[in-house]
């Protein structure tokens, strides 16, 4: 009988194919449940904040577990962190399933967190360890399908499901994660342990303690949660220069260029990510549309991007990740004018202009992914891939933040745009305005960190930038 070995390209597609499923269900979990969050307050006679814990506990662990799971990487295997991550996510399902009284449905929702915050770490680790430097982009735009795809799906199986059932069902479909695992447990046979030490469990805590009280800050607007951060991030500060064996080496962060990398991914989410903010919102309270045709105004979106997803990841591949930062910067420009200008008015239009948006939003996080893998060295990509994925979702709290303090604000007297003539829709016309202004910036900083060093080394940018 002949040995049909698998070959690491063979290895390397099979796991994406499970990872871009797996992403689908993380992705559907983590917003399918902002549809369901009035029946929830109506059937535990909740306040509106009180009802919110639903979402702002899963938040708050899944941020702390993205970076915690990319650390663990470097001491243990990626088959066993995703076994247990999965494990727990399943357990967190079942108990919000069995959920009788409100505490329950948050610890529900947080061991479920806690549980599939080792996919984003998965997400980024896998194209990285499997595929090449030359077709790593193709890799991560396999996984911003997956991403694209569960967003899209959430919305509209979260209104199928509470319409015909119970939203009880919601916390079984985490279940269908569970087919995934016989594949990991294969493919990822040979991946390495990782190396045998102890773990700086204070700095672990402390940089919790830091993600926690920021995101509360945010969600919240409490100063003592902010003042909370700020110490919590001095003490973990003091601490990785001190500790022996710290939790995150002081070292990355002397790595200049990826510094700069996650100060840009920084800004960049938070203007990328503010349209699935802002568009639900525009449509409900200006267009007066129910949530469910909200959800099919969005769909287009989505399913261009699945379908055009791994054309940003071929592009970076083939000319470069600067390349791709601007297209997804013209793109993310496009739709912000467009929305500025169609803001209160025909909801198709909005539809059309939020596919540029969108599909600008995934190309964006493919090139930053991109990019910061490009400036770690081996030893070093665990935990910086971590640390990406955990400022990428603080980054979308801060943005939410943000413009939801804008809109609060009330309606302003005039548009920057002269063409709406809707005043209720003045504010999400000037916010659209000002993000389109804020792209061209940030993509010019881009451009005098990354785009000119890229350009004169054929398309790469090697680790010793």
């Amino acid at each position: 009988m002949k040995n049909h070995a698998v070959t690491p390209d063979i290895k390397g597609n099979v796991l994406m194919r499970a990872l871009v499923f797996i992403l689908v269900i993380s992705s559907m979990n983590a917003n399918m449940f902002n549809i369901v969050l009035p029946t929830i307050s109506k059937q535990f006679e909740l306040s509106p904040s009180q009802v919110s814990w639903v979402i702002t506990s899963y938040m708050i662990v899944y941020a702390v577990g993205a970076v915690t799971f990319g650390k663990l990487t470097e001491k243990y295997r990626l088959k066993n962190l995703l076994t247990y991550g999965l494990l727990l996510f399943v357990l967190g399902s079942m108990a919000g399933v069995a959920a009788t009284e409100y505490w329950m449905i948050i610890a529900g929702r947080i061991i479920q967190a806690a549980g599939a915050s080792v996919i984003p770490a998965m997400a980024m680790i896998i194209p990285i360890r499997y595929f090449s430097p030359e077709k790593r982009g193709r890799a991560l735009g396999t996984s911003a399908i997956g991403i694209a795809l569960g967003t899209a799906l959430g919305p509209i199986i979260a209104g199928m499901v509470i319409s015909a059932w119970s939203w009880r069902i919601l916390f079984l479909i985490p279940l269908l994660s569970l087919l995934t695992l016989p594949v990991y447990r294969k493919y990822l046979q040979g991946d390495e342990s990782g190396k045998a030490g102890p773990m700086d469990w204070l700095g672990g805590i402390l940089l919790a303690g830091a993600v926690t009280a920021t995101l509360l800050a945010l969600t919240s607007g409490s100063f003592p949660f902010a003042l909370a951060a700020v110490l919590m991030l001095l003490l973990f500060i003091l601490r990785i220069r001190s500790a022996a064996a710290p939790f995150i080496h002081p070292d990355i962060f002397r790595n200049r260029q990826y510094s700069i990398i996650l100060m840009i991914t920084f800004c960049i989410t938070g203007i990328s990510f503010s349209s699935p903010y802002l568009i639900p919102q525009l449509l409900t309270l200006v267009n007066g549309l129910s949530p469910a045709y909200v959800g099919i105004i969005m769909l287009p979106a989505a399913i261009v991007t699945t379908v055009l997803g791994r054309k940003g990841g071929k592009l970076a591949d083939e000319h470069g990740n600067p390349r791709l930062v601007y297209t997804a910067a013209s793109l993310l420009g496009i739709g912000f004018l467009c929305l500025s200008s169609v803001a209160g008015g025909s909801a198709v239009l909005v539809s059309i202009s939020l596919v540029f948006c969108v599909l600008g939003q995934s190309f964006m996080q493919i090139a930053m992914s991109n990019t910061v893998s490009r400036t770690l060295t081996p030893e070093q990509t665990g935990v910086g891939m971590g640390l990406f994925s955990m400022l990428t979702f603080i980054s979308a709290a801060t943005s939410t933040a943000v413009l939801g303090k804008v809109l609060d604000s009330g309606a302003p007297e005039a548009a920057f745009n002269p063409i709406p003539g809707n005043e209720a829709s003045f504010v999400f016309s000037n916010i659209f305005a000002v993000l389109a202004v804020l792209v061209i910036a940030v993509s010019m900083v881009y451009y005098v960190q990354f785009g000119r060093k890229e350009s004169r080394s054929s398309g790469t940018i090697s680790r010793g930038l």
